[in-house]
């Protein structure tokens, strides 16, 4: 089979918006090139359909090697929609590619996904289940559709939304920092004696309370509160809590744009 590009602008920048295509900037001359390219090859055979493989010659094109920021061969590129979304430089072994193509590429069921996110944001809990534990029966290791799925079940059975999301490593979202905090203050609720005893411990529970009813104004009226008059009680837990809130509703919300100001100035303060 045939890989070597013919038209960048064809073979890589729209074909990409139908299927993901893995680029790799390659020269005869270069040893490690050799090494990586009959593995690129072998697993473009393997996942036909799923993503397809263009080989670049740096040397038959510099131009387009220069614009994409090629400084070191091998160095394979994975194009989405026009654009660059991940990369990697050097040689990799077959296992070391095979676990970065299903880091990198998007899920087949990117467009079920956003659909249980917009549930989400519409708390359509039990609807966003349905479908994120259907991608996930497909995909277990879809990291983006368990932190999602924690999310579900995050006030119902906190427990299993730290289960969820126990194996994943890295997530820029924060979600997985979230599941952490929100288990943890739950737990009070089932056992307040853990909480030392101090004049802002029933404010504290309070607003545990009404976080663990999604009334989140309230909940951060609370944490807010605890702040000014005990800033350091449960190990600083109720700026813990704020940032928690704000990151699991994110920045955009209404709620998040409204008491991040309060909250700074009390923190600073």
């Amino acid at each position: 089979m045939v890989y070597e590009m013919d038209d960048f602008s064809v073979d890589v920048i729209e074909q990409s918006y139908s299927v993901p295509v893995v680029v790799d900037f390659w020269a005869q001359w270069c040893a490690p090139c050799r090494v990586l390219g009959p593995v690129l090859e072998k697993l473009a055979k393997e996942n036909k359909g799923r993503w397809v493989l263009v080989k670049v010659d740096v040397d038959k094109h510099p131009q387009i090697a220069a614009r994409y920021g090629v400084t070191s061969i091998p160095n394979v590129k994975l194009f989405v929609n026009g654009r660059v979304v991940d990369e990697f430089v050097g040689a990799l072994p077959e296992e070391a590619v095979i676990q970065w193509l299903k880091k990198a590429l998007p899920s087949r069921y990117s467009g079920m996904i956003q659909e249980a996110e917009r549930m989400l944001l519409e708390n359509r809990f039990e609807d966003a289940r349905k479908i994120l534990e259907e991608v996930i029966g497909a995909e277990p290791e879809n990291e983006r559709a368990l932190i999602l799925l924690a999310k579900t079940y995050l006030f119902s059975d906190p427990g299993k939304a730290f289960e969820l999301v126990g194996g994943i490593e890295k997530d820029p979202s924060g979600i997985v920092e979230v599941v952490g905090v929100f288990k943890r203050l739950f737990e009070y609720l089932r056992n307040p004696g853990l909480l030392p005893e101090d004049p802002v411990k029933d404010i504290y529970l309070k607003a545990i309370a009404s976080l663990f009813s999604q009334d989140f104004e309230k909940a951060l009226n609370g944490f807010i509160e605890v702040m000014g008059k005990n800033r350091y009680y449960d190990d600083d837990g109720a700026r813990k809590a704020c940032i928690a809130v704000f990151r699991f509703l994110g920045e955009d919300h209404e709620v998040t744009q409204n008491y991040r100001r309060v909250f700074s100035r009390v923190l600073y303060s």
